[in-house]
């Protein structure tokens, strides 16, 4: 389900584009450092941009530096140090990326999903110990999730809302001293949340009509087992809107927390890259969860 937040990069400036990877690679380097170098893998854009977004909340000067890494032995590339938002978007990937796979192996029997789980298992342990009671917290939307699925809960909102509430907890930072950005923080959270839920929906239908999964979308528009791709030109229009309203609260989030640091590469995610992204998913122009290499 992640890995749809992502830069648009041809509209990013060359530095900005140098910026997030190195964010990118903190994120990774940390999850190395205090996790091993396997759970590495389970690293996606969406925690890349916590990290961005986060330490954009505080006036210092982030500090990085020009090193090699594992993932690219030759080249040597400019990765932000670790610091508490690094660190966190790092703990948190873990924790995500643990339910994740916990919930392909409960749902589909998916292997690599209980290998993966499995593997991340001690990685995930450490990182909830840190964060016990978040973690408590997402653990009870995902059972929520689980139960809604289960029941073939039939609304796309209702289904949406456990999801998008684990993303307010996840953007509700501790480390964010300021309350009432934390409260913004959420808020933006909450609406990626839903805004990736629905599209990641709509990415799995092909997928989940082949296997039988659940998919609210085909519940709630009471998909028959006709053509796919009649179907889906006739909820397109709803969805869009949907799907649009989520990302209009999220500008409007953005833009209460007044950020000068990093803006370029949030204004560049916030304004284009959800937008971009949600255009070639409902079309059909990208593989689901496709991402490019940075």
């Amino acid at each position: 389900m992640f890995g749809y937040v992502e830069p648009d990069k041809p509209e990013l400036k060359i530095r900005e584009f140098e910026v997030f990877r190195g964010y990118y690679c903190g994120v990774c380097k940390s999850i190395g450092k205090r996790f091993g170098q396997v759970p590495r893998i389970s690293l996606n854009y969406d925690l890349a941009f916590l990290a961005v977004l986060l330490d954009s909340t505080q006036g210092e000067m982030s500090i990085g530096k020009v090193e090699r890494c594992i993932a690219h032995p030759i080249r040597k590339r400019y990765v932000i140090r670790r610091n508490q938002f690094v660190d966190y978007a790092a703990d948190m990937n873990i924790v995500l990326a643990y339910y994740n796979l916990r919930d392909k192996w409960s749902d589909e029997k998916n292997l690599l999903g209980a290998f993966g789980s499995m593997v991340l298992r001690g990685a995930y342990k450490k990182a909830s110990k840190r964060y016990k009671e978040k973690t408590e917290k997402i653990k009870s939307l995902l059972d929520e999730l689980i139960r809604l699925e289960k029941e073939k809960c039939a609304s796309l909102d209702e289904a949406a809302e456990p999801f998008a509430n684990i993303m307010r907890e996840v953007f509700q930072c501790p480390h964010v001293e300021d309350e009432s950005k934390r409260k913004v923080l959420g808020w933006l959270g909450y609406n990626i949340g839903r805004w990736i839920y629905i599209l990641d929906a709509w990415d799995d239908l092909a997928d989940d009509i082949k296997s039988g999964s659940y998919n609210a979308i085909l519940l709630q528009f009471q998909y028959n087992g006709g053509d796919l791709d009649a179907f889906k030109a006739s909820i397109k229009e709803r969805l869009d809107f949907s799907l649009t309203y989520s990302l209009s609260e999220c500008e409007k989030a953005y833009s209460l927390l007044g950020a000068v640091k990093n803006a370029g590469i949030i204004d560049n995610i916030i304004y284009s890259g959800l937008i971009v992204k949600t255009d070639k998913v409902l079309q059909g122009r990208c593989k689901k969860n496709e991402k490019e290499s940075i």
